[in-house]
């Protein structure tokens, strides 16, 4: 664990040049293609590999965030799908054991489950073949051959709340989760103490979809929000979300001159925003699941599996930010506001909840 900050560092450069496709397609039980023990061309014949949530690998969020830095984690060894690295998706909740424990008889040496919903799973596995390595991604597994990976998601989140205050001319914005419990709630919660900091008058809708792959409960979500006035949606739902950016393109497609926007989450969602020459995401809360996988996946294959510890990565070492490439909509006033902010949290100036009690006590100080 020592050496987290390190490798991040270098995985946050290796990582820049990473396209965002996916291999596999998106409705097949596993990705699995061929001898999966290692690759001839590798440095090792370690070999990783993953379980994706529902949302499955082309969700253009969590699931294919922690893809992305898995194929990169393969390629920098000189992998190949299927030979080194690979995965398994999931399409249910019923999948998620079987999908584990095939990839562990397919002999990889490290196995992530990608999402809290994997916990039970995990934690069965795990004992199962103690002498395997297993990480689990937003959720803690007790177990000595688990890595728990957990992010600070309330302080980019805050970060977009502060965007989306700065943003706003309705002074309405709202906020469209997946399933509400503790994770995405830490996300509400940044959103909104952000959002407050900014302008206790704005107000924030919440409103969960209890999925996070129900694009079309995610349109009319956002349908009704929209009509509503709130001119601002920030979604912290996998691929839910992809219903929220239809709906906000389809309003921009059909008048161009609307100033829509869209908080994308998990990977810069800028693309998705995309709409002939105009572009509905103002920024993303990035949580990098890419350098986390690729970072532990290093980290298992150097005799250094960090089993029974959470690895957190938050604001302070680039495990959470808010994506600027939208350069015309994130004005400088704005980008100001993020990099002040940025800097309260930071240095410890600024504690941003991570509970809807704790999200109340704030917004009554402020």
């Amino acid at each position: 664990m020592k050496n987290r900050k390190f490798l991040l560092l270098a995985v946050l450069l290796g990582l820049g040049m990473i396209l965002a496709a996916c291999g596999g397609g998106g409705n097949d039980s596993s990705g699995s293609g061929g001898d999966d023990t290692g690759s001839s061309k590798g440095s090792s014949d370690f070999s990783a590999a993953l379980v994706t949530d529902v949302g499955g690998v082309d969700d253009k969020s969590f699931n294919q965030s922690a893809w992305e830095g898995l194929q990169a984690w393969g390629e920098e060894h000189g992998f190949t799908k299927g030979k080194g690295f690979d995965y398994a998706q999931s399409n249910s909740k019923s999948d998620y054991l079987p999908n584990l424990t095939r990839l562990v008889k397919k002999d990889y040496n490290l196995v992530f489950g990608i999402g809290y919903k994997l916990h039970d799973a995990i934690k069965k596995v795990a004992n199962q073949y103690s002498d395997k390595h297993f990480a689990i991604v937003d959720d803690v597994v007790d177990a000595p051959n688990v890595a728990s990976i957990t992010f600070k998601e309330q302080e980019g989140s805050f970060l977009v709340g502060v965007a989306a205050a700065k943003k706003t001319k309705s002074n309405k914005v709202g906020f469209v989760g997946g399933v509400d419990g503790s994770l995405i709630n830490k996300f509400e919660s940044g959103f909104i103490a952000g959002v407050k900091s900014v302008n206790p008058d704005i107000e924030v809708e919440v409103q969960y979809a209890e999925s996070f792959a129900a694009a079309d409960k995610g349109k009319l979500i956002a349908t009704q929000m929209y009509n509503s006035g709130i001119d601002v949606i920030y979604h912290a739902s996998g691929a839910t979300g992809n219903g929220v950016f239809a709906q906000a393109k389809d309003i921009k497609k059909n008048n161009p001159e609307k100033e829509i926007w869209v908080i994308g989450v998990d990977r810069d969602q800028y693309e998705e925003g995309q709409i002939g020459e105009h572009n509905v995401t103002l920024t993303s809360m990035v949580k990098r699941v890419d350098v986390a996988v690729k970072d532990l996946a290093n980290q298992a294959m150097n005799g250094e599996f960090p089993g029974g510890e959470n690895v957190v990565y938050g604001l302070e070492d680039g495990g959470v930010s808010a994506a600027r490439t939208n350069e015309e909509a994130l004005t400088d006033d704005i980008v100001k506001a993020i990099e002040k902010w940025k800097e309260k949290i930071v240095s410890g100036e600024v504690k941003v909840p991570a509970t809807r009690e704790e999200t109340k006590k704030f917004v009554d100080n402020l």
